[in-house]
């Protein structure tokens, strides 16, 4: 079953251009998938029948597994069938008619547009790595673009004098987003002060945010970075990456601006996705009609 797991994940790749993350989060949970049928002594992808798909979901549900993930896995099951009929390596989709459970999306966590205030004044702008920062704290807010977004950032792609920066999201699908005065001056200065200096000549990086040692930041140092500028500004909320993308968006809608639009700069292919801010809205409104409202 391997090999077929294997197949499937390269259609993924080359004819679906579905991003690394998700390619990689579908092998995992097929991998598990086919460790459960092994367990069952089922390793004939024509043995497996719909019982098997529904009593391992059960089990998924049993061990506390949560319906996000639960309905992931099944996701990845039906995608996987779905292409073994298309290549007719299989007759029956045994997993099309399974339901995914109900999802339970939690609203994200925003911060307030004082607490962005606080989170993008922390650096110390006396130290190189604190313009670096600032930098990409500025444009993270501007833009709401996701941290594997900005790590992947190149200078062909900025463009300081129009006020736009080009990156590339999911599926390597590129979009151009505005990046606004505040940014642009963090930007420039990062770029005109600090940038040279970290900059080796012989690897001669292309990427925006570079390390002491002049390679391309990691994620992971991103995230350490915002949890330290966090813990600086006085923020108690867990703050991640993410969060000043949840913000950004909220922030935008909350002042009225189009939920297409919107959808457009966070490069989100389904309005649905979006959708989530305007739950936030309406949980803020209900948060001060309870407080104020005489007869709440």
């Amino acid at each position: 079953m391997k090999a077929l797991i294997d197949e499937f994940l390269n259609y993924l790749s080359i004819e679906r251009g579905l991003s690394k993350n998700t390619i990689s989060s579908y092998g995992t949970d097929l991998s598990h998938f086919a460790e459960y049928l092994a367990s069952k002594g089922k390793d004939d992808i024509d043995n497996i029948s719909r019982q098997d798909i529904t009593s391992y979901m059960l089990g998924l549900k049993d061990k506390g597994i949560s319906s996000n993930s639960i309905s992931r896995a099944l996701v990845a099951i039906k995608m996987f069938y779905r292409f073994l009929v298309q290549e007719r390596l299989v007759r029956d989709d045994v997993a099309g008619v399974l339901e995914s459970p109900k999802l339970i999306r939690p609203l994200p966590n925003v911060l307030g547009p004082a607490e962005v205030e606080k989170l993008l004044s922390a650096p110390d702008l006396r130290d190189w790595m604190g313009i670096r920062d600032k930098a990409a704290l500025e444009l993270m807010y501007a833009t709401g673009m996701r941290v594997s977004e900005l790590v992947d950032l190149t200078m062909d792609g900025l463009n300081l004098d129009v006020g736009f920066i080009k990156c590339k999201g999911k599926g390597d699908k590129e979009r151009i987003v505005p990046i606004g005065k505040k940014a642009k001056e963090a930007l420039e200065r990062y770029i005109e002060k600090v940038r040279p200096k970290l900059l080796k000549k012989e690897r001669n990086d292309p990427h925006i945010f570079l390390s002491r040692l002049g390679r391309k930041v990691s994620r992971v140092s991103f995230w350490k970075m915002i949890k330290k500028n966090a813990k600086l500004a006085r923020i108690k909320k867990d703050i991640t990456p993410h969060t000043l993308r949840h913000s950004f968006a909220t922030h935008l809608l909350e002042r009225g601006a189009d939920l297409r639009v919107v959808q457009e700069m966070l490069g989100h292919a389904d309005i649905s996705t979006t959708q989530v801010y305007t739950h936030i809205n309406k949980e803020r409104l209900k948060s001060i009609h309870k407080q104020f409202h005489p007869r709440a």
